[in-house]
């Protein structure tokens, strides 16, 4: 029989083989979930051996992550602003560029009782996350996929926020009434000819959640084009884009009566963030 700190550096190893990026971490984590247990759990158990029955399910759960199935997939969760949600293919795993837009929002002058329109919720991190941070705000979360809109309304669920938040199946603002306070959204943003060339686990989120159209802005150009009817004038927009298309974007925001835009950069030092106010 073999030892947990047998299997987690054989693990490490064949990650390693197939090019995973932190493949220890990778293992760490498949070999924790499989046993159940907590990730620091298994520095305190490195000795135990592992019997065939604990053995098979993380045999396919390390085949599967070989293969470049993202690890929030097979782990079925991931952890976004200090609450845990449920992902899977029905929507785009949560990056941690989402995160820091979160972070800016939160930071941002917003009344106890906002109305607030999250646009391509997708699994509802921004929409639940807000709700949450802002008791008193009313969210909307919209989606043109049902199957996104169903994972969000899970999360809803298990997060305690089922009543906080209303869910909608729309196209952009097609079928959006009323006027809100913020509209933010991470919509796609991938010009569509170069979806083929990314990365093995993003070839798993689904095609809707990625392609941005041909030059990669069209989606979010349309929903600047349709915001200024749900934002009276001081209302605001926070948009997560492409990290080379600050520019283009400020163009159309300006061209549809948007001021004060500002940009701001992620972790990585690219424009990432566009914050506007309308009228």
């Amino acid at each position: 029989m073999k030892t947990v700190l047998e299997v987690l550096r054989a693990t490490t190893e064949y990650f390693t083989s197939h090019g995973l990026e932190s493949p220890r971490l990778n293992a760490e984590h498949l070999i924790a979930h499989a046993l159940g247990k907590k990730r620091i759990d298994l520095y305190l158990e490195f000795d135990r051996p592992l019997g065939e029955g604990e053995l098979q399910p993380l045999r396919e759960l390390v085949r599967k992550r070989g293969t470049g199935v993202p690890l929030q997939h097979l782990l079925g969760t991931v952890e976004f602003h200090k609450r845990v949600f449920a992902v899977d293919a029905r929507a785009l795993i949560p990056r941690p560029e989402t995160e820091l837009l979160m972070e800016l929002l939160l930071r941002e002058p917003l009344s106890a009782e906002a109305q607030v329109l999250d646009v391509g919720t997708g699994s509802g991190v921004i929409a639940l996350t807000l709700a949450g941070e802002l008791p008193s705000a009313q969210v909307t979360a919209v989606d043109i996929s049902p199957e996104a809109l169903s994972l969000a309304r899970e999360n809803a669920e298990r997060l305690g926020l089922a009543g906080r938040v209303q869910f909608l199946q729309s196209d952009l603002l097609a079928g959006v009434e009323g006027a809100y306070d913020l509209i933010v959204a991470n919509l796609p943003y991938i010009p569509g000819g170069d979806i083929p060339s990314l990365a093995r686990e993003v070839q798993h989120d689904p095609l809707l959640a990625l392609d941005g159209g041909s030059i990669g802005t069209e989606i979010i150009d349309r929903l600047i084009a349709q915001a200024g009817v749900h934002l009276g004038s001081g209302g605001r927009m926070a948009l997560e884009i492409g990290h080379d298309q600050a520019s283009r974007i400020t163009s159309v925001l300006e061209r549809h009566n948007f001021r004060d835009i500002r940009s701001v950069p992620d972790y990585q030092g690219a424009l990432r963030f566009l914050f506007a106010i309308y009228g």
